[in-house]
C-alpha cells in the first residue's frame, strides 16, 4: 500500500481538501483542513493524486461524528464531518476563490441560510432507496437526516419492498398546501418522467388560464402537481420537474433577489414555473418570463394569472438573437449549471438594464460570467451564499449588480 502522511490545506470545490506529496496535488474526501493524515493513494493522474484517509493522526477541531448511519456510503452528502458553522465558512470561502480566479475581488459574502438537517423536501429515490456514492448501487434507506419529517414519516411508512420499483420522485414539505390532488396532503409521490400520463386532469385543472397553442402539449397528472405556500403565496408546479428543495432558504433568497429592485418592466430569464416572477409581478408593471421548457410555463401562466406578464417559450439564446434591443428596468436570470448562453450574456452586457440579479447553482459559471459582466461596466455591489444544501459541498449564490 502507498502509504502517506499529509497535512490539508484548504477545501475545494466538490468538497475534498486538498495537500501536495513531493509538489504534486493530492485530493482527499472526508477531510478536514488542518488535519494531519495518514492516506493511501487510490487514483494517480499526471497532474494530481486522488487518495482516501486510513487514519486520522491529528483530528481539526471541527471535525464530528456525522449523525447520519449512511454518511460516507450515500452520495449525497459529503460535509457532515465538519461542524456546521465551519461548512458555511468552508462554501463561502470556495465560492470567493472561483471569483478571485476570474480577476474579481468580491465584497464580503453574505450567508442565506436556515436548519442544517430537516430541511430538503424533494428527492429522487431509485428502487426505493438512495444510490450509494460513486456507484449505482441502491442503498436501503429508513430515514435521511437532512429531509423535512415529512419525507421520514413517508419512508418509515412505507418500507422497501412497497415503494415504487425505478425512479420515484418525491417531493415533502410543511409547506405544501396541496399534493397529488388531495388538500392538505404534505408529500406527492411520482413513478418517473411518464411521456403520457394515463390519469386525466380533473375540472379544476381542465379549467387552467389557457396559454398560446405553441405551449400546447403539455400533460397534467393531478397526481403529480404540487402546491406550496411562499411568503404567503401559493406556486404550483409538477413534482417530476425541478422546484428548489429547501423551501426555508428559498424565501429568504426570494427576499434578497427582490430588495432594492424598482421600475415599471422586469425580464426573469430561465423562468422556469415562474418562482420569481411571482413576486417580481407585485413590484413591476409587466414581467417578462423566459424558459424554454414550455411545460413549465403552463405552470407560469397559471401561477401569474391575473399579473401583466408575457411567457415566451423559447431558450435564451434565441429570445437573446430575436430581441437584440429589449430594454428592462431589472433583470433575474437563473441559468442551468453550465451558466448563461453566450448570446444571453452579450444581451446582457450590451443592454444597458440598470439592475441585474444573477443566480447560480455553479461557482464558476457564476463568476465566469460575472467577470464578463464587470468589464461590460457593471458593479458587483452584493454576493450572497444561497445555503440550500448544508452538509454538502454544493453552492448556490446570488450576485447582485448595477450599471454604474
Amino acid at each position: 500500500m502507498n502509504i502517506q502522511t499529509i497535512i490539508t490545506d484548504k477545501c475545494v470545490f466538490g468538497g475534498n481538501c486538498l495537500s501536495k506529496i513531493n509538489g504534486k496535488a493530492v485530493f482527499v474526501p472526508f477531510a478536514v483542513p488542518g488535519e494531519t493524515l495518514e492516506v493511501e493513494i487510490t487514483q494517480s493522474k499526471r497532474d494530481y493524486d486522488s487518495a482516501e484517509i486510513k487514519n486520522i493522526i491529528k483530528p481539526s477541531e471541527h471535525r464530528v461524528k456525522p449523525v447520519c448511519p449512511y454518511y460516507g456510503t450515500c452520495g449525497g452528502c459529503n460535509m457532515m464531518h465538519i461542524d456546521s458553522e465551519y461548512q458555511k465558512e468552508l462554501r463561502a470561502e470556495m465560492l470567493k476563490d472561483a471569483f478571485v480566479r476570474n480577476g474579481i475581488t468580491p465584497p464580503e459574502i453574505q450567508v442565506v441560510c436556515g436548519e442544517n438537517f430537516g430541511y430538503r423536501s424533494r428527492f429522487q429515490l431509485s428502487d426505493g432507496g438512495l444510490s450509494a456514492r460513486g456507484t449505482n448501487t441502491v442503498i436501503p434507506i429508513e430515514r435521511c437526516a437532512v429531509a423535512e419529517n415529512c419525507i421520514n414519516e413517508w419512508l418509515l411508512s412505507f418500507p422497501m419492498e412497497k415503494r415504487p420499483s425505478g425512479r420515484c420522485h418525491i417531493f415533502g414539505s410543511g409547506k405544501v398546501i396541496s399534493a397529488g390532488g388531495k388538500s392538505g396532503c404534505s408529500v406527492s409521490v411520482s413513478g418517473g418522467f411518464e411521456k403520457n400520463v394515463s390519469v386525466q386532469p380533473s375540472k379544476k385543472f381542465k379549467n387552467m388560464k389557457q396559454v398560446k397553442k405553441h405551449y400546447a402539449g403539455t400533460v397534467l397528472s393531478e397526481k403529480t402537481l404540487v402546491t406550496v405556500e411562499l411568503l404567503g403565496k401559493k406556486i404550483t408546479f409538477d413534482a417530476r420537474g425541478f422546484f428548489q428543495s429547501n423551501l426555508g432558504v428559498l424565501e429568504k433568497a426570494i427576499l434578497e433577489i427582490c430588495r432594492g429592485l424598482c421600475g415599471s418592466s422586469v425580464l426573469d430569464m430561465y423562468a422556469g414555473c415562474g418562482t420569481f416572477s411571482v413576486f417580481l409581478s407585485d413590484i413591476f408593471e409587466k414581467t417578462t418570463l423566459v424558459e424554454h421548457n414550455r411545460d413549465a410555463l403552463v405552470f407560469a401562466e397559471q401561477n401569474l394569472s391575473g399579473k401583466n406578464h408575457e411567457s415566451i417559450g423559447l431558450s435564451g439564446a434565441k429570445w437573446a438573437a430575436a430581441n437584440r434591443n429589449a430594454y428592462f428596468d431589472a433583470a433575474v436570470i437563473d441559468p442551468p449549471r453550465s451558466g448563461m448562453e453566450k448570446e444571453v450574456l452579450e444581451y446582457l452586457c450590451r443592454s444597458g438594464i440598470p439592475q441585474i440579479r444573477s443566480v447560480s447553482c455553479d461557482p464558476a459559471t457564476q463568476a465566469r460570467d460575472t467577470a464578463a459582466l464587470v468589464q461590460s461596466g457593471y458593479v458587483l455591489k452584493r454576493l450572497y451564499l444561497l445555503d440550500f444544501y448544508p452538509n454538502t459541498s454544493h453552492i448556490e449564490s446570488l450576485a447582485v449588480l448595477e450599471k454604474e
